[in-house]
């Protein structure tokens, strides 16, 4: 059963806090008061709130609903609840199945953070610097929502991220469903100084040699994650398939993994439009560094993904 306390954060007013103990009580709660707003783990929500940025009428905590706190397999798929911690994402039993997002989780700040920070939390929020978004784009998962009425639809992450399907009142995000692909992947990202700090660019890439493919997502150089599909399908047309993973092989020639790194630089970057007289415009001297950043850690991330 849920439970209510009052709560007031630099605020003359009091205001509450709700709760639940099952989702369908915290919809419920939501529902209640439409301008109510749900909270995990709270390493972003809080410091809007305690920035005076953000001042909802309410919160709903969703700190005690026990079925997204884990993990499970389902249809050949990982279910992942939207509470998992980053910390536990980066445990090694998780890193064994889906080690790409484990690195990310890994990646996304210091421990006070991961040990109270949650996927669906990453997800809702958004930051264009999100670690863990980039891989979830790579993996083509699916987020499960539940809402009013025991209603359940599924949304692609991707559409999520573009805006093409936003929550609606009232719902939530219970967990993300995510392919077990049983392929190499790799998570890697760059930081404008040493220790923990935000990425300024990040690349995800996923192998998936059923198919014979290539995922690739860039984050944090636009305020969503970039697949650069082109670059994917046409690195994934040169592999040698059938040596990847291989010890000691070479699935890809040293200068198609070049081209594939500045392949995805720009497309993820391209240029600016030509001047009015026709004339090439020159990229500035900060996105030229960010274009060669996101060059390396493309090139890096496939050849590890291939060794």
């Amino acid at each position: 059963m849920s439970t209510h306390a009052p709560y007031a954060p630099q605020s003359r007013s009091a205001r509450t806090v709700t709760l639940p103990a099952t989702l369908d009580e915290a919809v419920a709660a939501l529902a209640a008061v439409p301008a109510a707003v749900p909270v995990a783990g709270g390493t972003d929500l809080m410091a809007s709130i305690n920035a005076g940025q953000l001042r909802p009428a309410a919160l709903v905590s969703l700190s005690r609903i026990s079925e997204i706190r884990g993990w499970r397999y389902q249809d050949g798929m990982a279910l992942l609840g939207s509470g998992l911690t980053l910390a536990r994402m980066g445990r090694p039993d998780f890193a064994a199945l889906i080690p790409a997002l484990a690195s990310a989780a890994r990646a996304a700040g210091p421990p006070q953070i991961r040990n109270v920070g949650t996927l669906g939390g990453n997800i809702i929020t958004a930051a264009h610097t999100g670690d863990t978004l980039p891989v979830l784009a790579a993996l083509e998962a699916t987020l499960v929502v539940v809402g009013p009425g025991g209603a359940r639809r599924d949304v692609p992450v991707s559409h999520l991220f573009a805006g093409m399907e936003m929550l609606r009142p009232s719902e939530l995000v219970s967990h993300v469903r995510v392919p077990f692909l049983h392929a190499p992947q790799a998570y890697l990202r760059a930081t404008g100084r040493t220790g923990p700090a935000r990425a300024t660019a990040s690349v995800a890439v996923v192998l998936d040699p059923a198919h014979r493919g290539v995922r690739c997502a860039v984050g944090a150089v636009a305020p969503m994650p970039l697949r650069p599909l082109e670059a994917e399908r046409w690195v994934a047309s040169l592999i040698d398939w059938s040596r990847v993973s291989e010890p000691g092989a070479q699935a890809l020639a040293p200068e198609a993994l070049q081209a594939f790194g500045d392949y995805v630089a720009m497309a993820c970057i391209p240029d600016p439009p030509a001047t009015e007289g026709g004339e090439p415009a020159a990229l500035p001297p900060a996105a030229v560094h960010l274009r060669r950043t996101v060059a390396a850690l493309a090139r890096r991330g496939l050849g590890r993904a291939l060794t």
